[in-house]
């Protein structure tokens, strides 16, 4: 039996080998046969024209090279198509994918381990790239593209770049012959394709192909930006919204970010009413494991940050484990949990892909619980009532724009009429919109408006969008831009778009090119699909193939992407910890020299802390402070640690503050100020009490060490503490409270043995002696400015009864007096200049006389 089964997998697969080699001679033959017409009698007579015979022929000639080139890549992708490796269901098991998925996990790591292990390859231990030997598919194929691209075909040169960069269709990554066939194509015809790839080999130095040129990859990079390459635009923006080989150009910034955002704006704005669903790839693989310094240590893990369950807490439950629980709480009729697996399905994760088929038969189990099949209501409940509606704003929304079922206005403008009775806000924003572009009813804009300023006085992004294009149109710019603002909360791309738009152009305000650049780099980055690689880096991390999510990672951090700088930085990082068991473990495989640049993971580092990464700017400390990928420099790592802190979320930041202080590297040695920033992290995270207390521990020995043996070092000195400033009220409170009571009224369970205290107030000479100094300075500083308030007072007095006799005296004045209006400054009305004995000022003008 077992000799026949393996007799009969022998001749399928010999069937199968035959059919597909007589399909390719099959189309070689039928291509042969329909090049022979081409190659046929012309209706040109030579003998009409000698010179265009000689330009017909070179014609001719070129023509017949690139059509022959052509038909070589056509064949060539036709050999290749079969070769394109695909993801089995084997290798598609992971260890959060259920008891069958952690079996099979597992299985398949103890068998790669058994089995698949052998000694490091060349690639492993060296810079150059290894020697493979290709099938003899694949060398049929590059042999042909390599005749293609001898005539100077664009898009064989393209395929063979493709091919040794990326390592499609099996072939071996060999990066220096991927930046000659790039650069080949760019200098051809200026693909800006090509000129962005080389652009970002100057930018990075990937492989060792070339050395890293910040300048010329920003010249290639513009080059292509101008040939309308979306990359390529991000990444000039980037550059020059930063400084990266060129100053600082915030115009030049906000252009190219524009240019990205106005593409953006567009796609969101395409297929179905209500926009594009835009999916989020771009995220930190780091926060799978707590972040780049582990659960507890980072910044993602810890503090305000941290999962604080409890023993009724979900917080650490895994995705699988709440899709269950919600499954559960659905089946025991609980209607917030089966709304909740609708949403889930119906917008779907990085975890979980969408499902609309289930996400309408939750929605329809929700809204069955309120309305009938005739739309009469079934239960009055008002929190079903509440449920229902937002189940049918889905269950509308889905018909509207054709998800997971025909596209029908008239059964989505019955199920927002139903939440609409209900005050949903989701149903009265689709149907505001249905009136603005006539969908199915009469169009509207008044009514829509209505409909929309509803949803938005309930927080819905959305409708406060709609409203603030509404009150632009109108030119009210003060008021729409509140509108975008509230809808900017939300992350509502369209509120980034105009709030860039007004900033950049100033409308209703002086322009601002900093905010336009900020929001339009927003929005640019809101959609991932048109221009970044985050899809395939998740998925070749995913995989297990690490060179390429690298390549795809750092092809979106060169756009300015923080979370794929910080993904980048993280692979290339290799000193995660200090006592690393690698090189001990026989088993345990080799980085590629690919995955090995230290000062490639240092640049990654620095432009993600720059974009205001934590961690990143902690890791940056480190770097400097070991001096891994450049030279240490103490002060630099302690400048990291010192910003990071300022933000009072790191504590391995404020733990890296005290060691440093406590040793003295790049900063004064201070144990007290050790100890200071030693308890700041232990306030920030409760987590590294252990690490702190050992460290407090071995620093009051040091301390105590240095104090005995008059060490020139800051010991530890003990915290006074603050005095509180009392007012009147609270230091007469505090006062009466801190008098000892009459030992006459002492409680009847007081021990009447005791001896009464030895002076009486009132009866000894001593009394006020027992006042404390504190008060009686209360008292003298009191006295004093009572005295000093009497002086004033009494001072005021006399001038005011000194100017009420000058008035009088005025109004006594002679006949022969003078007018005041013809006086003279400081001339009396007698007109004489000095004082008069009744005058106060007379004295001191015959003081002033005596002597002269």
């Amino acid at each position: 039996m077992h000799n026949r089964w393996s007799r009969l997998i022998c001749l399928l697969i010999w069937f199968v080998c035959i059919t597909t080699r007589a399909e390719v001679l099959s189309d070689t033959d039928t291509n042969a046969v329909n090049e022979q017409p081409a190659r046929g009698k012309s209706a040109f007579n030579p003998h009409d024209n000698p010179e265009a015979v000689t330009q017909w022929q070179q014609t001719g000639a070129d023509d017949g090279r690139q059509g022959r080139a052509a038909s070589t890549v056509q064949e060539a992708l036709r050999i290749l198509q079969p070769l394109q490796p695909s993801r089995t269901r084997f290798t598609s098991f992971d260890k959060t994918s259920g008891l069958i998925g952690m079996t099979f996990y597992y299985a398949k790591e103890a068998f790669v381990l058994l089995f698949m292990n052998g000694p490091p390859k060349e690639d492993y231990l060296s810079q150059q790239p290894e020697r493979v030997s290709l099938s003899k598919p694949l060398a049929q194929a590059e042999k042909l593209l390599k005749s293609a691209a001898e005539e100077k075909e664009p898009d064989a040169i393209f395929l063979l770049a493709e091919m040794n960069f990326f390592g499609n269709f099996t072939h071996p990554r060999n990066y220096k012959e991927a930046f000659r066939r790039y650069h080949e194509l760019a200098s051809l015809n200026g693909n800006s394709s090509a000129q962005q790839m080389v652009g970002l080999m100057y930018a990075t130095g990937i492989g060792g192909a070339v050395e890293r040129d910040q300048a010329k990859a920003l010249t290639y990079h513009t080059f292509a930006a101008k040939g309308d390459s979306t990359r390529a635009q991000m990444t000039t923006a980037y550059r020059h919204h930063t400084g990266v080989g060129a100053p600082r150009n915030c115009n030049e910034a906000a252009y190219w970010y524009k240019k990205v955002a106005d593409k953006a704006i567009a796609y969101s704005r395409s297929g179905p009413p209500g926009g594009m669903l835009l999916q989020k790839d771009s995220y930190k693989i780091a926060d799978e494991v707590g972040g780049v310094y582990g659960e507890g240590a980072s910044v993602v893990s810890s503090g305000v940050h941290a999962n604080k369950a409890g023993p009724n807490s979900d917080a650490h439950a895994d995705f699988d484990d709440v899709l269950e629980y919600l499954d559960l709480m659905s089946r025991k009729g609980d209607l917030k949990a089966t709304f909740s697996l609708g949403r889930l399905h119906y917008e779907g994760s990085r975890t979980m892909k969408r499902s609309l088929k289930t996400a309408r038969a939750y929605f329809m189990i929700v809204a069955r619980k309120y309305w009938q099949k005739d739309g009469s209501i079934r239960d009055e409940d008002q929190n079903v009532a509440r449920i229902a509606s937002k189940a049918a704003g889905y269950i509308g929304r889905m018909f509207l724009r054709g998800e997971g079922m025909e596209q029908s206005y008239e059964k989505a403008l019955t199920w927002f009429r139903r939440g609409v009775a209900n005050g949903d806000a989701l149903c009265q924003y689709e149907m505001g919109l249905m009136h603005l572009h006539g969908l199915g009813v009469k169009k509207d804009p008044v009514l829509a408006a209505d409909y929309f300023k509803e949803a938005a006085n309930q927080d819905f992004a959305s409708a406060q969008v709609n409203m603030g294009q509404l009150f632009l149109d109108q030119g009210d710019i003060n008021t729409a831009s509140r509108f975008f603002d509230l809808a900017a909360r939300h992350g509502h791309i369209e509120a980034f778009y105009y709030l860039a738009e007004i900033s950049n152009n100033g409308i209703g305000r002086e322009r601002s090119c900093a905010i336009a650049t900020a929001y339009y780099k927003i929005v640019a980055e809101k959609v991932e699909s048109i221009h970044s690689s985050f899809d395939e880096a998740n998925r070749a991390y995913d995989d297990g193939d690490t060179e390429s999510a690298l390549v795809m990672y750092m092809m979106a951090a060169e756009q300015g992407y923080e979370s794929a700088q910080a993904n980048v930085a993280y692979l290339l990082d290799e000193y995660q910890s200090i006592l690393s068991l690698d090189s001990l473990i026989p088993w345990k495989k080799r980085r590629s020299s690919l995955l090995r640049n230290a000062a490639l993971a240092l640049i990654y580092w620095t432009r993600s802390a720059k974009q205001l990464n934590i961690d990143s700017m902690v890791k940056m400390g480190d770097y400097y402070l070991d001096g891994y990928g450049i030279e240490s420099d103490m002060e630099k790592a302690a400048t990291c640690y010192q910003t990071a802190a300022e933000t009072h979320q790191s504590a391995q930041a404020l733990w890296n503050l005290g060691w440093i202080h406590e040793n003295g590297l790049g900063v004064e040695q201070d144990f007290h100020l050790a100890k200071r920033f030693y308890d700041q992290a232990l306030e920030t995270n409760q987590e590294s009490y252990l690490p702190v207390k050992l460290s407090l521990t071995k620093l009051r020995l040091r301390s105590f060490w240095n104090t005995i043996t008059n060490g020139k070092v800051k010991s530890i000195q003990s915290e006074p503490e603050p005095k509180k400033e009392w007012s009147l009220s609270e230091w007469i409170s505090n006062f009466l409270e801190e008098q000892e009571p009459h030992p006459y009224y002492h409680g009847a369970d007081d021990d009447y043995d005791e001896p009464l205290p030895e002076g009486m107030p009132g009866a000894d000479d001593d009394y006020y002696d027992e006042l404390d100094d504190n008060i009686l300075e209360s008292l003298i500083i009191v006295g004093l400015a009572a005295a000093l308030a009497f002086l004033v007072y009494y001072r005021q007095q006399r001038q005011t009864n000194h100017r009420r006799e000058m008035e009088t005296q005025q109004g006594n004045e002679p006949d022969n007096a003078i007018p005041p209006d013809e006086r003279l400054p400081g001339q009396q009305a007698d007109g004489g200049f000095f004082p008069p004995p009744d005058d106060p000022n007379y004295a001191q003008w015959v003081a002033g006389g005596v002597g002269h």
